[in-house]
């Protein structure tokens, strides 16, 4: 890795350098933050600089985003080791009824044999460099909040376009850290050559399926190997023959030996968001609208797109897998999110917190002729925004609904874009953007299904008939007349799919073949989405401007608040490279019980004898664990193969695939999971009942070695076959 250009805070800019050293820390650490952290008092057995190191080679440099997961190099050859469920889009897209890697898995063990990941691509942490004096030196003075907003947006257009033009190995990113006060400049270095290795059999990889999901106990085997690919040069390149391998300045060591309760433990991982340094107003707004709205809507979703995909047979459900499984998963968290608000009552506490908040500022003349007004002015905000929470709710999750409503969306964006080019310059502008067209809507046909687009758009068309009126959506009414049956609905859906010639795929590629044709030709679903992105970019400049506001009102909030409680917040996790720690821990979810932070072989063979589909699992499992075939990858504790563990550890999505390290910086398993107790971990964080769920490596080396025989993958580890 390159040295990395190391940002700090003082209090003002939300400083982090009083972090306690307790084993039960909070927190997501930004890199920068690690050298103050006492990891050896918690446990850490190597010089923390083996971690982070921004002069030389160090743990970090092993890291890789991959698909929006997180993955780890395990091999000097690029081998990737992440979760079965962040590789579960491309085995879905490169499986056929005829070879269904989905359900039987795939093992290649020469590299002739690994096949494309398609959709998936990798991105490694390059550098960082904290930008925000540049960028608030930009604002500073402007108090149009609008206008700010602007400012910042293009200041931050600038330095990404700047850094890149330095630059054209990497891609450039500015996060924002905490809102409205804090910017980072991420550098990554992009792959876009990933290819699968090995993903076990489905019932391995998804054992327990949405019964489990969220669950302890689980024994689900959730890895997959991938490899990253670069030009012979090193330069990155998409799929072709003559790529290589990568290699990478770091890999990670895998300790066969495991771990044992008690055990410290650390990760490292891109953490997509959470909001802890949010006032009340935000916690009743995802209580009140945004999660149960999702919830119940993804629950319909699921069940039409189950239902269709039954009927019509394997190929249409491979089609619809990875769209099912990703709304079951949002799906759970969500309704565990809610039971866990409830439980904890944390509207509540977060309401006690903002009021001591406003006392502490009225208390203090300097503070009141400051923030005096601050609370009033959140509430006002969020009064603004339950007034209109449905409909933008609606807005939200409708180009969702339907396939092919979106690749209507990418058309039109296309013609808009083309159209205002000069004359001169439409062929170049053509040529050169076509290719990223054609991906965008082949993509969205690989998950295409009529009948379903049918029913979830009818839905969504339901739904809007219902909203309150002053929340309508003008499109729909217009289109509609304002039907209020689903009878009404289905005729405008039916009349939309029989005149429009979008659903056949061969029609729409040929389409965009030609631009002139392209430019000319009009359709039932060209124009409706046409007056329905008209709408909604309306009402985008109504949320942009009130976004703007409640950023310098968030600003403010949480530098009061830091003042009031005498405390530096870590930020909020946003897909940045961060580290967390813990031990290896389990919990008690209700009075009277407690859950062990491990399972085994043994509760897959007990599962299995429910005649619950989920738990279904390859016969040899049961033929190797009656025999105590476990080579060297029993625990002795369990006289067992472990299967999976706890631990306390502070993560959320983002984290799946996050490689598990022991006290020595080595593998000992892979995060995929929270349980159910611990969705809530977005909003916060507590000792007692978060924990987060791994695959323990040696259940994943007993599965590669016993069952898929994956012998390739094995020797690249340096772990002998059994």
């Amino acid at each position: 890795m390159t040295k990395k250009v190391l940002f700090t805070f003082s209090l003002s800019a939300l400083a982090l350098g009083n972090i306690s050293t307790k084993p039960f820390d909070e927190g997501m650490f930004p890199l920068s933050e690690v050298s103050k952290l006492d990891l050896q008092k918690a446990g850490l057995k190597i010089p923390q600089k083996e971690i982070y190191n921004p002069d030389s080679t160090s743990l970090i440099d092993a890291l890789v985003n991959v698909g929006g997961c997180t993955g780890s190099f395990v091999s000097e050859s690029g081998l990737i080791i992440t979760n079965h469920h962040c590789a579960f889009s491309a085995v879905q897209l490169a499986s056929t009824a005829e070879n269904d890697y989905l359900t039987h898995g795939f093992v290649a063990n020469k590299p002739e044999q690994e096949i494309e990941a398609k959709g998936l691509t990798c991105r490694i942490t390059d550098s960082y460099e904290n930008v925000s004096e540049e960028i608030l030196t930009a604002v500073s003075g402007v108090d149009d909040v609008s206008q700010r907003q602007k400012i910042i947006q293009e200041k931050i257009r600038i330095i990404e376009a700047r850094t890149e033009a330095a630059d054209k190995s990497i891609d450039a990113e500015v996060s924002e850290m905490f809102i409205g006060k804090s910017y980072i400049l991420f550098k990554y270095k992009i792959i876009r050559d990933v290819r699968l290795v090995y993903v076990p059999k489905q019932n391995v990889g998804e054992f327990g399926g949405e019964t489990d999901n969220w669950v302890w106990p689980r024994h689900t085997g959730d890895f997959s190997f991938m490899r990253a690919y670069v030009a012979p040069d090193g330069s990155a390149a998409s799929y072709a023959k003559e790529n290589v391998p990568y290699k990478p300045k770091k890999h990670l060591k895998i300790n066969a030996g495991g771990v044992k309760d008690g055990d410290f433990t650390f990760m490292l991982g891109y953490p997509g968001r959470t909001f802890r340094h949010r006032p009340a107003q935000f916690i009743a707004y995802q209580q009140n609208y945004q999660l149960p709205y999702t919830a119940d809507l993804y629950e319909f979703q699921n069940k039409t797109m189950e239902e269709v995909g039954k009927s019509k047979g394997r190929t249409t459900e491979l089609k619809l897998a990875t769209r099912i499984k990703r709304n079951a998963n949002v799906l759970k968290n969500y309704r565990g999110k809610l039971k866990g608000l409830n439980n904890i009552e944390l509207l509540k506490q977060k309401q006690e917190e903002d009021n001591q908040l406003v006392s502490y500022i009225n208390q203090n003349a300097n503070l009141k002729q400051l923030y005096g007004n601050l609370m009033y002015e959140i509430d006002d905000i969020y009064k603004q925004i339950n007034n209109s929470a449905y409909q933008e709710l609606w807005y939200a999750q409708v180009y969702g609904s339907s396939n092919l409503l979106r690749v209507a969306a990418q058309i039109n964006g296309f013609k808009d874009a083309l159209l205002k080019q000069p004359l001169d310059k439409r062929e170049t502008f053509y040529t050169t953007n076509l290719p990223r067209l054609e991906k965008a809507i082949s993509s969205l046909y690989d998950s295409y299904d009529i009948d379903v687009d049918k029913k979830l758009l009818n839905n969504m068309l339901e739904r809007a008939s219902k909203l309150p009126l002053n929340q309508k959506i003008a499109v729909i009414d217009k289109n509609t007349r304002g039907f209020n049956s689903l009878e009404q609905a289905q005729k405008f859906i039916n009349n939309l799919f029989a005149y429009s010639r979008l659903s056949n795929e061969n029609f729409t590629k040929t389409l965009i073949k030609d631009m002139k044709q392209l430019v000319v030709y009009n359709d039932p679903f060209l124009s409706f989405e046409q007056e329905l992105s008209k709408e909604v970019a309306l009402k985008k400049l109504t949320q942009d401007k009130r976004e703007a506001k409640l950023s310098k009102l968030m600003a403010d909030y949480v530098t009061v608040k830091e003042q009031y409680l005498q405390k530096n917040f870590i930020p909020d996790a946003n897909s940045t490279l961060r580290l967390t720690y813990g031990h290896i821990k389990g919990f008690s979810p209700v009075d009277g019980s407690y859950m062990l932070p491990f399972t085994s072989v043994k509760g897959i063979i007990e599962k299995g004898r429910s005649g619950n589909v989920d738990y279904q699992y390859p016969e040899q499992i049961k033929t190797l664990w009656e025999q105590k075939d476990f080579g060297p990858f029993k625990m002795a504790e369990l006289n067992d193969v472990p299967v999976c563990f706890l631990y306390d550890m502070d993560t959320t999505g983002g984290n799946s695939g996050s490689p598990v390290l022991n006290a020595y910086g080595e593998l000992i398993g892979v995060n995929f999971d929270r349980a159910y107790e611990a969705t809530i971990n977005d909003y916060a964080w507590n000792e007692n009942y978060s924990r987060s769920i791994g695959v323990d490596i040696r259940y994943v080396l007993w599965v590669a070695s016993k069952i898929d025989k994956a012998s390739g993958v094995l020797k690249e580890l340096g772990v002998q076959a059994y």
